[in-house]
C-alpha cells in the first residue's frame, strides 16, 4: 500500500514539475523568437545629422532610466523622446510600431527594450 502511494506521489510530482517547466518555457517563447534588433533607415527620426542615438521613453519606466544611465556612462550623446509628454514623440513611436519602452534607435538599428549587450554592439558599430 505504501509503495503504491509513493508511486502515485512520484507520478504527480513529475507531472507538476513537467507542467511548471512547460509553463516557464512557454512564457519565454516570444522573447526567444523576437530578434535582438531590427535594421532599417531611421534617419527621419533623428533630429539632426549629428544625432545617432534616440531613446523613446517614459518618465516612469525603470528600464528607460537604466538605458539612459548606460548611455551617459559610455559618454554617448543621445536625444530622449518622452512619449507621454511629446505628441511628436508619441507619433514617431507609433510609426515605429513601438510596443514597449525604451525603444532605442542607434544608427540603422532599432532596439526594443534595454538589452545591454545588444545596445553596446550597436554603439560599437557606430564608431
Amino acid at each position: 500500500m505504501l509503495k503504491q502511494k509513493l508511486k502515485s506521489f512520484a507520478a504527480y510530482a513529475l507531472i507538476l514539475v513537467a507542467g511548471l517547466g512547460v509553463g516557464l518555457a512557454a512564457a519565454n517563447v516570444p522573447r526567444w523568437l523576437t530578434p535582438a534588433y531590427v535594421e532599417g533607415d531611421y534617419s527621419a527620426y533623428f533630429p539632426d545629422a549629428k544625432t545617432q542615438v534616440v531613446v523613446y521613453a517614459t518618465a516612469t519606466c525603470p528600464f528607460c532610466a537604466k538605458a539612459q544611465e548606460h548611455l551617459k556612462a559610455r559618454n554617448i550623446a543621445f536625444v530622449k523622446m518622452d512619449i507621454n509628454d511629446s505628441p511628436k514623440a508619441k507619433q514617431d513611436f507609433i510609426q515605429l510600431k513601438g510596443d514597449i519602452v525604451p525603444l532605442i534607435l542607434v544608427g540603422n538599428r532599432q532596439i526594443r527594450g534595454f538589452k545591454t549587450e545588444v545596445l553596446d554592439t550597436a554603439l560599437d558599430k557606430l564608431h
